[in-house]
């Protein structure tokens, strides 16, 4: 297996959303890859096909995984071993979930850039009816786009949408004339991020957390002060503890308990997960490998509480 370093560039949305036009465009522009080899992954064929004629390099290798099943690490291995690949470009099917890929990808396949491409039309619909999908994508994305877009479409819905899950990401509208329009909506946080303790309100859990995992460095050296469930884990040693809460993005099925791994200096007993309000330190550490940043927090007050009038947070 090859070990050097391949920037990968991820391209997510769901079915006829513009993702291969996209894709096209990028590999035409006789700037992106030049004298590199690039592998192609297409995990979801739409009515558009690759046009290998248009593209200013004679260097890209096609695989076409139409199945939504992500084929193993090994195969993964082989596919860019093969092409000797510089560079990978993935068209993601909307269908699969991105934690699979991210896990399943090969070590040294390192995910450069994500862009998602929405069709403005119907971004909505597919929101109501399936936003667990959509937020599974929209979660780690650094640009959304949303193409098919004219004047009458609602900008404020859409970016509602976006910004409920990712509060960092760049957003931009394609208008029909190829003109890019940024996404310029002031969006200020519910809470004072520059207090000496930064208070999160029961309601404001979801949109914290989200906020906090998408841009954790400007969270370090910070002291919040919130309320969550605290309870031991058999993986974590003693006095480390799991604290969060239970996030709901649509429904029940799709509840997940968002936690983090807090520090506490002093003994305290927890028989199974019990509500405290919180006090504690945050740092923040930066892990190489995939290029992520993680909040840890250092407890310096914990009071047993009530839990709040709404247990399951929401954004």
């Amino acid at each position: 297996m090859n070990s050097k370093a391949i920037p990968v560039y991820l391209f997510l949305g769901f079915l006829e959303a513009g993702k291969t036009r996209f894709i096209q465009k990028a590999l035409a522009d006789e700037k992106f890859g030049k004298d590199e080899n690039i592998l192609l992954l297409v995990f979801e064929e739409g009515i558009e096909e690759f046009d290998f004629s248009a593209f200013s390099h004679n260097n890209v290798t096609l695989h076409i995984i139409d199945d939504g099943v992500l084929p193993d690490t090994e195969e993964l291995c082989q596919m860019s071993d093969k092409c000797r690949a510089d560079r990978i470009v993935i068209e993601y099917n909307g269908m699969m979930h991105i934690a699979d890929l991210i896990i399943g990808k090969p070590e040294n396949w390192k995910i450069f850039q994500t862009v998602m491409i929405a069709d403005a039309s119907t971004f909505s619909m597919y929101e109501q009816n399936m936003r667990s999908l959509v937020v599974d994508k929209a979660n780690i994305c650094d640009v959304v786009i949303f193409n098919r877009y004219v004047k009458k479409a609602d900008i404020n819905e859409l970016h509602r949408i976006i910004r409920s899950v990712n509060r960092r990401t760049e957003i931009y509208y394609e208008a029909d004339n190829g003109m890019m329009i940024a996404d310029d909506i002031e969006d200020p946080l519910p809470f004072n991020i520059n207090a000496p303790v930064v208070v999160i309100k029961d309601d404001d859990y979801a949109v914290w957390y989200s906020d906090i995992m998408n841009e954790a460095v400007k969270y370090h050296e910070k002291t919040v002060k919130f309320k969550a469930m605290i309870g031991s884990r058999p993986e974590l040693p003693p006095n480390v503890f799991a604290v969060g809460r239970f996030i709901m993005t649509c429904c029940e099925a799709d509840m997940e308990f968002c936690w983090f791994v807090a520090f506490y200096n002093r003994y305290h007993e927890v028989k199974g997960d019990i509500w405290a309000l919180i006090t504690a330190e945050i740092t923040v550490q930066h892990h190489e490998n995939e290029n992520i940043d993680i909040p840890l927090l250092r407890i310096t007050e914990l009071y047993e509480c009530a839990p709040p009038e709404i247990e399951i947070a929401s954004f």
